[in-house]
């Protein structure tokens, strides 16, 4: 079993910075897509970032030059650094990832438990 377990949010000014983190954590193991998702109140859970095994980022329009995603493959960790932040992006940001255990055929989708990001005007 592979849990994924978040940290660094928090309460911020806009402006302000904050860089998440996102680790697996189990045996056996690999992962294929990273991402970071965001659920503010009221609103439907949306992709923020995402990036593969190679390396390859996606992002959504809202967040492009402002945040940016990386992974270290050694530790199966992911983290997303978060710059210019605005009111806007205050939610409880999730952790996924497609992870593929030595004795499956495909990968599964994963997801942490998510970690509040709140941005003061």
């Amino acid at each position: 079993q592979v849990q994924l377990v978040e940290s660094g949010g928090g309460l911020v000014q806009a402006g302000g910075s904050l860089r998440l983190s996102c680790a697996a954590s189990g045996s056996d193991f690999s992962i294929n897509f990273m991402g970071w998702y965001r659920q503010a109140p009221g609103k439907q859970r949306e992709l923020v970032a995402a990036i593969t095994s190679g390396g390859s980022t996606n992002y959504a329009d809202s967040v492009k030059g402002r945040f940016t995603i990386s992974r270290d493959n050694a530790k199966n960790t992911v983290y997303l650094q978060m710059s210019s932040l605005k009111p806007d992006d205050t939610a409880v940001y999730y952790c996924n990832a497609w992870v593929r255990s030595a004795t499956a055929e495909h990968h599964s989708e994963y997801w942490g438990q998510g970690t509040q990001v709140t941005v003061s005007s």
